[in-house]
């Protein structure tokens, strides 16, 4: 029994050590904020920085939601490439099920741009 418990060991040490990290990441910052004033706002510190003039309107405007549809897009082409090259690397060796395999995933990933594109996902105004 107890050699089951060590072999949690090395878990545990882990999960410690990662929530003490982390942890840290929280509070010390918090903390230097308060031994260096960072945590008192006053106008200046509130102040336009990045642009130099005040937002025209409210910073929480709703984007398109053509937006969000080029964003998963990208995203879904952005894991294909990080597939194929893999597989492209190691083809000859893996056999004609992998081969198969792999143009079936591209060919659903083309019926899934085709379906975009004849919604019209990737026309913007």
């Amino acid at each position: 029994m107890a050699s089951v418990a060590a072999n949690y060991l090395p878990i545990l040490l882990f999960l410690v050590v990662a929530l003490g990290i982390s942890g840290a990441f929280v509070v010390l910052p918090m903390i230097a904020a308060r031994f260096t004033g960072a945590d008192k706002p006053n106008p200046d510190k509130l102040a336009e920085y990045e642009c130099g003039f005040p937002a025209f309107e409210d910073s929480r405007a709703q984007f398109d939601v053509r937006f969000y549809l080029v964003a998963i897009l990208f995203i879904v082409f952005d894991i294909e490439a990080a597939f194929l090259f893999p597989w492209a690397v190691s083809v000859f060796s893996i056999g004609w099920v992998a081969w198969g395999a792999m143009m079936l995933f591209i060919v659903e990933l083309a019926l899934g741009l085709a379906y975009a594109w004849k919604k019209g996902a990737l026309e913007w105004e």
